[in-house]
């Protein structure tokens, strides 16, 4: 399991080993679950009260199927840690966050400085995701 170099969330990190999505369902003491591009998170749904991390894959910087996947996942209610994993650049943590995710654990380690400019980077956003935030056009438009 990745440690995440950065997490937003003030309980305790889960110690346990994420298993894939196909193998979830079957295993009634699993706490964490791995989501590899490919996999459906719509098959989590009604295990959504027992998982308490869910780590997502992004394999390469342009496998942008892990946002949807967090989006599905936050807008059904989940509320547990959400941890991009793999090839995660400083471009992406921003958007990342947006869709919901509260952990980063990328395989190379992002510059702090760089990192935590990305994190506010963008006063204004232009579509509605999960963290609430009023898009541009709604200001604009009332």
């Amino acid at each position: 399991m990745a440690e995440p170099q950065y997490r937003f969330r003030d309980d305790e990190p889960v110690g346990d080993p994420a298993v894939t999505v196909d193998s979830f369902g079957d295993q009634s003491n699993a706490a964490a679950v791995r989501i590899e591009p490919g996999d459906d998170a719509r098959a989590l749904l009604p295990h959504l009260e027992r998982i308490r991390l869910v780590e997502v894959n992004f394999p390469v910087f342009g496998d942008g199927r892990g946002y949807s996947a967090a989006r599905i996942l936050r807008e059904a209610g989940y509320q547990g840690e959400l941890r991009a994993v793999g090839d995660v650049l400083v471009d992406q943590v921003a958007f990342l966050r947006r869709c919901g995710f509260d952990a980063f654990a990328p395989e190379v380690p992002l510059n702090p400085a760089d990192a935590e400019a990305a994190f506010i980077r963008f006063d204004n956003v232009y579509q509605p995701t999960i963290d609430g935030r009023t898009p541009i056009w709604a200001l604009r438009h009332g």
